[in-house]
């Protein structure tokens, strides 16, 4: 691997664009000399402005040097550059790094996207060697190769970022595995769960998230440098040593294929948006669970706000905006599809639109991971408080069918047409179901026995629950444990 392969994906979006005019007019005068052969004058303000791409694809300036490093290692070894200019190559991309991770590199719109403005740069600092790194290469190759390395380097983050969350999701359902909660379906108490039972099931949605964003990183790992514009190049170049360079599995198939491609792009961003959205559920319960009327959870000062008329408030703000992030997400996804949908082989100006949906979403999938992270692992449960909510709404109503169905052989159909009755008979009297005399239950089935009172409690309904994924407290437990081990340095999912 070679160096300048970017470590994270953070964007870089404090560097500057330089504004000076005799700057400008040197670099438009250098953008000429790029591609402008056949062209008697520059392109208009307007036409510069609209072209330009630097102010956001500068971001790709890691991806870019370490792509024109294994593109010049490879030239030189195929002999089609000399050592020597490989050597200068090296040392002058080397310095441009530098020069850019400080602060230092002038950007120029009139150089248009960060693949010129770097090897402008290059032929200003060695002269001829620069000039001919681009060859046997396009900006379409190149373009295509930078982005899908600063693709895979913001999937290795954020699969890191995941597993993170699932730790601290699995830590706290271990520490609540027997501690009793409602559980929902419409948002109407259903039956008792425990809380770490709850919060397992998003452990198990962000393994899925971290199995799309794999997928989508084993099937981005070719590499398209080397498929030039569109057809390839004459020259005897060597793909394989490239691609192994930059640490991709192979060489993509089809130079056509290789630049009209953002597939990659387009699955990263709907495994982002699927994640968004079980994220952006994790956010709705905690926004649910802080309210007054739950009081489930608390979180602390530091992922909350106040009013500025309501002395008394405490919002769940970081909760809120993970929710509403998931909508720029998702926006990115619509926008990059609607970008593609209509263009021909090969590639086209309109696939400059691709980075931005891609830069938006993956900023903001990192800080909702972080602020999910953060809540969950700051977050205090209200345990009395979910437990007394635990037996509300007759929530144990199906372990009387389930009784009926055991014990006297009912049929599940008929046994819960009889709760259904002891249901409303418990709510005409104004008491819990554990709370109707044996007379009132054999007033519904004569056959029901004082044994059926032992199934009426919160704990009983959980523990019984032991079917393999149920909320029995063993499971859950079980299941905590089991994904923290695997979750761990030495574990296989880490």
């Amino acid at each position: 691997m070679l160096s300048y392969q970017v470590e994270g994906h953070g964007l870089g979006h404090d560097m500057s664009l330089s504004s000076e005019s005799k700057t400008e007019n040197a670099s438009q005068k250098d953008a000429n000399m790029q591609w402008g052969g056949r062209f008697a004058g520059g392109p208009s303000e307007i036409m510069q402005a609209i072209n330009a791409s630097i102010s956001f694809d500068k971001a790709l300036w890691k991806q870019d040097i370490a792509g024109s490093l294994a593109h010049a290692a490879m030239l030189a070894h195929v002999g089609i550059i000399s050592q020597e200019d490989e050597a200068a190559i090296r040392k002058g991309l080397t310095s441009i790094g530098q020069e850019i991770e400080a602060g230092r590199f002038e950007f120029s719109e009139a150089l248009e996207d960060i693949h010129m403005n770097i090897e402008a740069r290059l032929s200003d600092r060695i002269g001829e060697p620069g000039k001919r790194l681009h060859t046997a290469r396009s900006r379409n190759d190149q373009v295509a190769t930078d982005f899908r390395l600063w693709v895979r380097d913001a999937l290795d983050g954020l699969d890191q970022q995941v597993a993170s969350l699932m730790r601290a999701l699995a830590t706290r359902a271990e520490e609540h595995a027997a501690d009793p909660m409602p559980g929902f379906t419409h948002l109407q108490t259903a039956q008792p769960v425990t809380f770490g039972h709850h919060l397992m099931a998003y452990v198990e949605m962000l393994a899925r998230d971290r199995g799309r964003l794999a997928d989508t990183r084993k099937r981005l790992n070719e590499c398209p440098l080397g498929s030039a514009a569109l057809a390839g190049t004459s020259f005897p170049i060597d793909r394989k040593m490239t691609a192994g360079l930059l640490g991709f599995d192979r060489p993509t198939a089809n130079s056509l294929d290789s630049v009209s491609d953002r597939d990659f792009a387009l699955e990263y961003l709907s495994a982002l948006s699927i994640m968004a959205m079980h994220l952006s559920r994790l956010a709705e319960e905690i926004v649910i669970w802080c309210s007054s009327p739950f009081s489930f959870i608390r979180l602390s000062d530091a992922f909350t706000t106040g009013s500025s008329i309501m002395p008394q408030k405490r919002n769940p703000d970081a909760a809120e905006l993970v929710r509403a992030k998931t909508g720029r997400i998702t926006g990115s996804l619509v926008s990059l599809l609607t970008v593609m949908k209509g263009l021909p082989l090969a590639y086209a100006k309109d696939m400059q639109e691709d980075k931005e949906p891609v830069f938006a979403a993956t900023d903001a999938a990192a800080l909702s991971l972080a602020a999910c992270d953060g809540m969950i692992r700051d977050m205090t449960a209200n345990t009395k408080q979910m437990r007394a909510l635990a037996g509300s709404g007759f929530s144990t109503a199906t372990d009387i069918a389930d009784w009926l169905v055991r014990v006297l052989k009912v049929p599940f159909r008929t046994a819960h047409h009889v709760t259904g009755r002891l249901v409303a008979k418990a709510e005409e009297k104004g008491v819990d179901l554990a709370a109707l005399s044996l007379a009132d239950m054999q007033a519904e089935e004569p056959g029901i026995t004082e044994d059926i009172y032992s199934v009426l409690t919160v704990e009983a309904s959980i523990a019984s629950r032991t079917s393999e994924g149920g909320t029995a407290s063993a499971n859950v437990l079980k299941e905590a444990q089991k994904w923290l081990k695997a979750l761990s340095p030495e574990g296989k999912s880490a």
